[in-house]
């Protein structure tokens, strides 16, 4: 997958990788411990796909659906590692410049706050943060409103 991002007034192109995270130790010689053996495998996957000329990012970990038994679903979590390159056409022609650090002061605007959705599905049944402090007349109110904030003590007296 090619996405193509902005730096510095530079259009970029990067391709990306995703591989699922090793869920078991490597041997090697002088590696003893359970975690020595995973960090090593990770270690190991890591540097594999360095050599190919992939740049770490990050680690996710994302919902996958599998099915058990001849009717059923469940839904397990994979961890997995993502890495980026650039793509060969934007390797063949850079076109960075060498700026003086004064003329590289420029900021990305702040992103703007997504507002919130209504909660569905398991979202809905499982607590809000921090409602395991609120007291049993909060947790009414609560429903009652169907908001999923917490009233304020004005509205409560006026009720």
């Amino acid at each position: 997958m090619s996405v193509r991002l902005r730096w510095e007034g530079d259009a970029m192109t990067y391709e990306y990788k995703v591989v699922p995270a090793p869920t078991r130790g490597l041997k090697a010689k002088g590696v003893k411990t359970a975690e020595d053996r995973f960090a090593n495998a990770l270690q190991t996957a890591m540097n594999d796909l360095a050599a190919d000329g992939w740049e770490y990012q990050r680690t996710d970990t994302l919902p996958c659906e599998q099915r058990e038994g001849l009717m059923s679903k469940t839904t397990v979590y994979q961890n997995m590692l993502i890495f980026r390159r650039r793509t060969a056409q934007a390797v063949a022609a850079p076109s960075a410049r060498a700026e003086p650090a004064s003329e590289k002061t420029a900021v990305a605007p702040p992103l703007a706050q997504e507002p919130a959705l209504p909660r569905t599905g398991d979202a809905a049944t499982r607590p809000l943060h921090g409602a395991e402090r609120l007291t049993a007349d909060d947790k009414q109110q609560l429903l009652k409103s169907g908001t999923g904030e917490k009233p304020k003590k004005s509205d409560v007296a006026a009720e």
